[in-house]
């Protein structure tokens, strides 16, 4: 008897369905099959499919059990097709016919016949949807992470015995269920808030605009001066997720296996800190089986990046694509995986090795060589696409003494945030562009217009600091921003002045 159930390979952060069929036919001896391009994990699992199909007292037969995993040609990697191995090979033994035309089924099994969490279920439950399948059975501790998805029903499922009885129709598993709106209003909660800094009020408001245009930022100052903790900051005062934004966040995090298991969804904006040790395909993507990189995980997202000139040039020179694209695409000879990659850079570094270069208090123990082989460790294409780079001095013993709180809190400055990308979100409507950091020329010709007075300013700095063409769109998209948030239709003369501002910092350190 041949049975068909239908299941779900990932691939890069979608999946796709499989069909898992299963043939048992007499022979001497009792033997194992599969199919279909499995690597490692799938061929072992006929070991444990045995071991859970005794212990869960279902009958097999005798003989050779042919799995086939179609379609052929793509890869099937992990143990997530266990259960639905292990229920077509029972139901073809004991020619006995599961109800599961509308199923989609995955899970890792224990020996004991326990079914285990996997990674990936939230893009196998929008596959499934896609497919037309109205029922998805998964492990029980992935349910509240499938479950978010509408139109489709999610059962969890505890063990192999249980997942028989339920397609058998002799047990009956009520669907998980979740309230969306009061799951995502009582998990968004950040741990840190912008009222706990004291002083650096400038930067406070550097990194407002930065969150308010989607602008990338580099903080620039001596040890201790609060860079890291601003920066960890920053996701707090940006726009709530929307629904298909934390879809996205998640299903990249699912896939990696990070998800936290109490909350299984992620209604915050993530956070992302690698080490400057990382290597390219840690930060892009990469590797033997393809996986997305910090890059990917912080979608919709900050990604901080602190000592930025103690990483790799090389690691950072391959960050361009990204930055510019707001997604990755590695290439393999079996073919080619985009990951999203829409995030907010966020870099800190020290004017100078000994981290004291230009500061008032402390005396720098670099030579003229060391600074600049130090700052030329970045390199201009790159901080061309960093919008605004701000200096980050240290704070005042008096602010630092004082008993009362740093200033605004994130969610006052998230409001006035939340109101510029609403501008944003209406000047851009029908377009893929959703933030001014975004615009291409052509919508920066249209909406970056300048009166002659902010047109004098920019062309005087342009000739004074020789900024790139780059950098002069950047001014300008950085503009747009301030505009949007004092309310302005227009660009207005100061806003092209403190966009200037937050430019000349690369000249300064750089030229």
């Amino acid at each position: 008897m041949i049975t068909r159930l239908y299941s779900a390979a990932l691939r890069g952060v979608d999946a796709q369905e499989v069909e898992v069929e299963v043939n048992v036919r007499g022979s001497e001896k009792p033997l194992v099959i599969v199919v279909g391009l499995p690597d490692a994990a799938v061929r072992e699992s006929s070991q444990r499919v045995i071991s859970a199909i005794s212990a869960s007292a279902l009958f097999l037969a005798d003989g050779t059990k042919t799995v086939n995993l179609a379609p052929a040609d793509l890869k099937k990697e992990g143990p997530s097709f266990d259960l639905p191995i292990a229920l077509a090979m029972a139901s073809a033994s004991e020619n006995a016919p599961l109800a599961t035309d509308d199923c989609c089924i995955v899970g890792e099994l224990a020996l004991d016949g326990t079914v285990r969490a996997v990674k990936g279920v939230l893009s196998i439950a929008l596959e499934a949807k896609r497919r037309g399948r109205t029922r998805l059975l998964v492990p029980e501790a992935n349910a509240p992470e499938a479950a978010v998805i509408e139109g489709i029903q999610v059962i969890g499922i505890r063990s192999l015995h249980q997942a028989w009885k339920f397609l058998r129709s002799e047990e009956t598993i009520q669907p998980f269920t979740l309230d969306r709106r009061a799951f995502f209003e009582s998990h968004r909660r950040y741990e840190v808030d912008f009222d706990e800094v004291k002083g650096q009020h400038h930067v406070k408001r550097a990194l407002e605009v930065a969150a308010a245009g989607g602008h990338n930022l580099l903080m620039i100052g001596p040890p201790g001066t609060g860079k890291s903790m601003l920066a960890k900051r920053m996701a707090t005062i940006m726009p709530d997720m929307t629904e298909d934004e934390a879809i996205e966040t998640t299903k990249i995090h699912s896939i990696t296996g990070l998800l936290d298991p109490k909350r299984a969804f992620l209604t915050t904006r993530p956070f992302r800190s690698p080490h400057h040790t990382i290597s390219d395909a840690g930060l892009l993507g990469g590797g033997t089986n393809p996986g997305p990189g910090e890059v990917s995980l912080a979608h919709h997202g900050v990604l901080f990046l602190d000592e930025l000139p103690e990483f790799r040039r090389q690691t950072l020179e391959v960050m361009r694509q990204p930055l510019e694209d707001g997604n990755v695409t590695i290439s393999r000879a079996v073919g080619s995986l985009t990951f999203p990659a829409r995030f907010m850079l966020v870099a800190a570094m020290n004017p100078c090795m000994c981290g004291y270069y230009g500061d008032s208090k402390r005396q720098c123990r670099c030579t003229s060589r060391q600074i600049e082989t130090y700052r030329q460790r970045i390199s201009g294409p790159l901080l061309d696409r960093i919008d605004l780079h701000v200096d980050v001095p240290l704070v005042d013993y008096r602010e630092l003494s004082s008993t009362t709180n740093g200033g605004e809190s994130s969610a006052t400055i998230r409001e006035r945030v939340t109101h510029a990308r609403e501008t944003q979100r209406r000047r851009f409507k029908g377009r893929s562009t959703s933030t001014n950091s975004a615009m291409g020329a052509r919508l920066v010709r249209e909406h970056c217009r300048l009166d002659s007075v902010g047109a004098g300013y920019l062309e005087h700095s342009m000739e004074q600091m020789n900024f790139s063409a780059r950098a002069h769109d950047r001014i300008l998209k950085v503009a747009r921003t301030l505009a949007d948030l004092g309310g302005s239709e227009h660009i207005r003369p100061d806003d092209v002045l403190e966009a200037i501002q937050y430019r000349t910092l690369d000249r300064n350190l750089f030229a």
